[in-house]
């Protein structure tokens, strides 16, 4: 009979967080997957468990993932850690996850701890709809095609950021999206925990006056409708409505249904760009 990988959840600050399910697991499994041995190994002589650790992070998640899933096919029970909080979620866990399914080992997920939605729950905004970005990525061309993306996402949105770099980010952010609602999260379940409610703009202001100091969770309010609508409205304004209706035309609709598309964009009748046309 194969193993069982179990994806536990570790605190992200507060060690009282550790679920008691978790504890257990991390006892009774024979080999811990973890991010960093260091970090782990400091959790696990805090609660007293002896199990064994082997290292699974970025750089080695593709050769590693197919130690441990012959590990698991063999029967070896793994618990897979990462640094803090749940494993998977912007973490190289997610490929040993995949791979584990594919092999036919059975997977279980023990919830616990889990930044992005810890601060969701404190920021204030909206928490029915909200998109998680995680780190913005590093390279500029990428990271322009994220943020030219959120100038239009609707629901909530939720990046991580680190102390030396939590200034630049809030800065184009604020560039490309404009002033916003924000809940800038910091340190959170530790000592210094604060949660500050404020805006794009006046947090700009706060950071090139303050060090930034901790790991952060930006938490970021989504663009309205009402607005999106608005910008949209605009923007069909610059075209003319032969323009416009040649727009839907080139993407291939007929000439009967680019009038339709067009007057919706415009707010009008059909009949109205009828007669424009003529």
């Amino acid at each position: 009979m194969p193993g069982t990988l179990y994806i536990c959840a570790t605190p992200i600050g507060n060690l009282e967080d550790i679920t008691l399910r978790v504890l257990n697991t991390l006892k009774s499994v024979d080999l811990i997957a973890a991010e960093d041995t260091r970090n782990t190994l400091c959790l696990l002589n805090h609660f007293e468990i002896k199990t064994p650790l082997t290292s699974y992070h970025e750089y080695n998640k593709i050769e590693k993932a197919d130690v441990l899933v012959e590990k698991l096919a063999n029967g070896t029970n793994i618990a897979l850690v990462t640094d803090a909080g749940t494993p998977a979620i912007s973490d190289p866990g997610e490929e040993l996850v995949r791979r584990a399914h594919a092999a036919g080992i059975p997977v279980t997920s023990l919830p616990g701890a889990c930044a992005c939605i810890t601060a969701l729950t404190l920021s204030g905004l909206s928490t029915r709809r909200f998109s998680f970005e995680a780190f913005l990525p590093s390279d500029k061309k990428k990271r322009k095609q994220i943020l030219e993306m959120l100038k239009t996402e609707t629901r909530t949105i939720i990046l991580y950021e680190s102390p030396h770099h939590i200034k630049n980010t809030i800065r184009e952010l604020f560039e490309t999206l404009g002033d916003r609602k924000l809940t800038l999260c910091r340190e959170l379940t530790k000592i210094h925990e604060t949660v500050t409610l404020t805006t794009l703009k006046e947090a700009l202001s706060f950071l090139e006056e303050n060090a930034p100091r901790g790991e952060y969770v930006i938490v970021l309010e989504g663009i309205s409708k009402e607005t999106l609508d608005r910008e949209s409205q605009k923007k069909w304004e610059l075209m003319s409505v032969p323009e416009h209706v040649s727009f839907y035309m080139e993407q291939g609709n007929s000439k009967k249904e680019a009038m339709k598309l067009a007057a919706k964009d415009r707010g009008i009748s059909r009949r109205d760009i009828y007669q424009e046309l003529l």
